[in-house]
């Protein structure tokens, strides 16, 4: 039986407007897999008889060979007018058990797990550059910051490590995801199934997901926004941390003497007119990129929200622009590779203010009992008299310091010389921290290695979850290629 193409029920009724969001470059030799694991599981389960489920296999196979120029849409519609144009009106009962509901709702899984494989492994590969970098940087003591003013000195090592751990934690976001992410909603049909008995488990399998999206109305008009909304959240949290980092360093290199630049290139540009700026070209690009990142990863939300299931809106930002964030990502780790730390810069930027003035507080009560408050009194007066003398806190004498704190006090320094020149030293002061997780050299040491193992870890993860895909995909090549040797 032939159906008219003028039908308005026919499959080659031409192509409806939703279709332009029906894409991704990806999407053709997706729905391509899935027609292959859909006939091969229809041939093992014998809803088809094998002689023509060959025959589709066959064609279905002759389609994903032809260049990719004539896999025009991810519409199935357009695919099945493709596939009876090579084997006749039975290509259509690939189509068995089937819409383009859990079709659409397949699509969008299987891009999403190889955008969040592809992020997950871009961000990783910041985080490696990220701990390279402290490592060379166990003792660079330079200036933090609170309220936008200097606070106390750490070390750059100190403050790279914990950049990584907050890329760390979104790349534990990730992978937590991956597993509800790669989960099949295929065979669930328009949203309860059909009375053909298709075997779900198979069909997932055969796709590398690890289950099934089991309730058939979940799997189609629920769970794909969520799924959806999950990953655009991570991407938009990991713009926010990027944008961070880049205001962090552009914040110091628009200091006359910054102590952080970049190795000459194209991350530097030279300003047109006056020849003696350096403007920080891939910082601003950086917060740019991380913020239009951010504007978009909103798309899905707004498309989503109010709306009621089944409709079609939340469908139209599929695949999300995962390329945005792996280019994001790769100018990072440009940008972290290229890094040049004057040192003796970042010590004179501490060495030049007051934030070494906690310590002396600190010590007051640690060596003489004095009262936390009445040490850092007498810390504010003192920095409030150097600053007021032009003099950094190394210039002013123990004598000095010794009469300011008389007169607040009527009571003698409790520290000597030697004592309160150890609090003005910030290298010592970093030297004598005790917490867990502070820049002393031993908790340096401790945490390089933490971070080692975790981003370790974490590339391990990766290659084991894309391997899986690979092996899943291999096996389905091979299994819809001997089904096609049993064409009628």
């Amino acid at each position: 039986m032939s159906i008219s193409p003028d039908h308005p029920d026919s499959a080659y009724h031409g192509k409806d407007v939703n279709e332009a969001f029906r894409g991704g470059a990806r999407v053709p030799a997706l729905l391509g897999q899935i027609n292959e694991a859909s006939i091969v599981m229809l041939a093992e389960t014998a809803i088809l008889a094998t002689p023509v489920a060959g025959a589709i296999a066959a064609g279905i196979l002759a389609l994903s060979r032809e260049p990719a120029a004539t896999q025009p849409s991810g519409d199935y519609l357009d695919y099945e007018k493709r596939l009876v144009a090579r084997v006749g009106a039975q290509a259509s009962l690939v189509h068995a058990g089937r819409s383009r509901q859990d079709i659409a709702a397949t699509l969008s899984r299987m891009n999403l797990r190889v955008d969040l494989l592809q992020v997950h492994a871009a961000l990783g590969r910041v985080r490696q550059a990220v701990i390279a970098l402290a490592r060379q940087h166990a003792e660079t003591v330079i200036p933090a910051y609170t309220h936008g003013v200097q606070a106390q000195p750490t070390t750059f090592a100190h403050y790279l490590l914990a950049l990584s751990s907050a890329l760390g934690r979104q790349l534990d976001r990730l992978a937590d995801a991956y597993p509800r992410i790669n989960l099949s909603p295929l065979g669930a049909a328009a949203l309860s199934t059909s009375s053909f008995p298709i075997d779900r488990s198979r069909l997932a399998a055969l796709l590398g997901f690890d289950g099934l999206v089991l309730n058939a109305y979940d799997a189609n008009h629920l769970a794909p926004v969520d799924s959806c909304l999950e990953l655009a959240g991570i991407l938009a949290s990991c713009a926010v941390q990027v944008s961070q980092f880049a205001q962090d360093l552009h914040s110091h290199y628009m200091s006359p003497l910054p102590w952080v630049s970049f190795r000459p290139g194209d991350l530097m540009g030279i300003s047109s007119l006056m020849p003696q700026k350096r403007n920080p070209a891939a910082l601003e690009q950086l917060r740019a990129r991380s913020s239009l990142l951010l504007g978009r990863m909103q798309a899905p939300f707004l498309l989503a929200h109010n709306v009621r299931t089944g409709m079609f809106d939340y469908r139209a930002y599929d695949p999300l622009p995962s390329d945005d964030s792996v280019a994001l990502f790769g100018l990072l780790q440009r940008v972290v590779e290229n890094l040049v730390v004057d040192v003796a810069q970042a010590r004179a930027e501490v060495d030049g203010d007051y934030s070494t003035v906690t310590e002396i507080a600190d010590m007051l009560m640690q060596r003489a009992g004095v009262p936390f408050r009445v040490g850092h009194h007498y810390a504010s007066v003192l920095t409030d008299y150097g600053r007021s003398q032009r003099l950094r806190l190394a210039d002013i004498s123990h004598a000095q310091a010794g009469r300011i704190y008389r007169d607040l006090t009527g009571e003698p320094l409790p520290l000597d010389e030697a004592q309160f020149g150890q609090c003005v030293d910030a290298l010592r002061m970093i030297h004598g921290r005790k917490g867990a997780g502070g820049p002393q050299p031993a908790e340096i040491a401790r945490l390089l290695d933490l971070e080692q193992a975790s981003a370790g870890s974490a590339a391990a993860w990766n290659v084991g979850a894309s391997g899986r895909l690979d092996s899943a995909r291999a096996t389905l090549a091979e299994g819809v290629r001997q089904l096609a040797t049993k064409a009628a």
